[in-house]
């Protein structure tokens, strides 16, 4: 990953902050060597709500038809919703413009292969080798795009998640949903799908303005004035979602926040309950998944941190469901590509199997408590400094395949080197928050050299 003039260029696409490092021509060059990668064939365009989106919407498509491509402009709609729309509509690949839940002076271009996922490394290293170049062909005058309105993606969308679940068993329940799209992309395809499902839907910001109400992440912090409403309105439950649509997060009925990392466990222990099978996480990952996956007698099979990767290794060993413990559920029937929507089908159709409030659903999942931290560590200096942490915890169950993971007997560690900044990240999750903070503060140390790798007991404090 490089960040020349401050434009952060990846295998995965480029982001920054508009009119800085992301200005129209570096939007309409990456576009220009994407549209090369996919031969000048048909090309998915969508983007987020940002008010920016407009400027680069016009950027891409110049790039995307001055390569040869012909354009299919879906508008403002949400990342699932462009992989989604590849697959439906048959194009050789999708560019999503957005940010996810970076601030509002942020924006990007996020790039989907013709399978719908989001590009995989070796693909995605193949278009910014052109971008960095500039090698390679335009069309000349008479071989130049075109561009067009594709049919309705979003009711097709809506209609391979409900075609998931029961939708007389959800309607029947009656709940009262409260909606929070921060007036990013995928309030109305939410509102939609909540309304399909029976329920009666409180909106908030659902209108895609780019207009955000707070700060987009959607995490507990930064929903202290969104969480009362869910139960000032006497709604069962309140989803969250970022500008892009590609992360849920959840309210109980009582206002108070749940963990990002619940949500991908809740949608597991439902789909499991329907069809047994393989079940992939990230590194990263709360082991809540993976409780929830023994409780029924599946495999919980971890990949390195990031989507693609997550995908890939659903792939291979044929998982029924997967994802990453920000909010994302991927569900390989209706796209590879984390969704909500998805989400919120599932853990709608849990509480109705359990009939039990939402924050009992909540208490049932096992109780861990994870610190994510980071550390500045040059990138030489981290083999030795891994190397030293495994000689820390001497007992523990090695994993080496992103940066390193050390399992002890309830309790992760996960250190892994940034893409982005001379960092490393350090996430650990234990029974207790003291335990988890001892983790970090331990492994912190060492990477740092701020105290000797002496073997531990390999068990943190109570």
């Amino acid at each position: 990953m490089s960040a020349a003039s401050d434009l952060i260029v990846s295998v995965s696409g480029i982001r920054g902050i508009v009119g800085k490092g992301l200005t129209a021509e570096a939007a309409a060059r990456f576009a220009a060597a994407f549209g090369a990668f996919c031969r000048g064939q048909k090309v998915l365009l969508s983007r987020d709500s940002r008010p920016s989106g407009e400027m680069l919407r016009h950027a891409v498509t110049a790039g995307l038809v001055g390569a040869g491509c012909t354009v299919e402009d879906v508008g403002i709609t949400s990342t699932p919703s462009c992989g989604f729309a590849v697959r439906f509509l048959r194009a050789a690949g999708g560019v999503q413009i957005t940010a996810s839940h970076n601030p509002a002076p942020w924006n990007g271009l996020k790039l989907f292969g013709l399978d719908g996922a989001v590009l995989s490394a070796e693909d995605g290293a193949i278009v910014r080798g052109l971008y960095e170049s500039g090698d390679f062909p335009r069309a000349a005058w008479d071989g130049i795009g075109t561009t067009r309105v594709p049919p309705d993606v979003l009711t097709e969308h809506a209609q391979a998640v409900l075609d998931q679940v029961s939708v007389a068993a959800v309607a029947g329940s009656g709940f009262r949903v409260f909606l929070d799209a921060n007036a990013g992309a995928g309030g109305p395809l939410g509102a939609k799908l909540l309304r399909d499902l029976g329920c009666e839907v409180v909106e908030h910001e659902c209108e895609p303005t780019g207009k955000f109400r707070h700060e987009p992440e959607p995490i507990p912090a930064h929903l202290a004035d969104v969480a009362p409403w869910v139960k000032q309105t006497g709604s069962a439950v309140g989803f969250v979602l970022d500008p892009d649509s590609d992360r849920l997060a959840l309210i109980d009925e009582t206002g108070a926040c749940v963990s990002e990392e619940a949500t991908l466990a809740l949608a597991v222990k439902y789909r499991l309950r329907q069809h047994l099978g393989p079940v992939v996480i990230n590194m990263s990952t709360s082991r809540m998944v993976e409780d929830a996956a023994r409780e029924e007698g599946c495999e919980c099979v971890r990949s390195a941190v990031g989507e693609a990767n997550v995908v890939a290794r659903m792939r291979e060993v044929g998982a029924v469901i997967g994802g990453e413990g920000n909010g994302g559920v991927i569900e390989p029937r209706v796209g590879w590509v984390r969704d909500p929507f998805v989400g919120m089908a599932y853990i709608l159709s849990l509480m109705a199997q359990e009939r039990r409030p939402f924050s009992e659903l909540v208490a049932g999942l096992p109780r861990y408590a994870m610190l994510k931290t980071k550390y500045e560590v040059s990138r030489e200096k981290l083999p030795d400094a891994l190397a030293a942490l495994e000689d820390r915890w001497p007992g523990a169950r090695v994993n080496r395949e992103d940066g390193l993971r050390l399992d002890g007997s309830d309790w992760w560690l996960h250190v892994r080197g940034s893409n982005t900044e001379p960092v490393v990240r350090v996430i650990a999750e234990a029974p207790t928050e003291a335990q988890a903070r001892e983790l970090c503060e331990a492994a912190g140390k060492v990477v740092t050299g701020g105290e000797p790798a002496a073997a531990g007991s390999g068990e943190p404090r109570a």
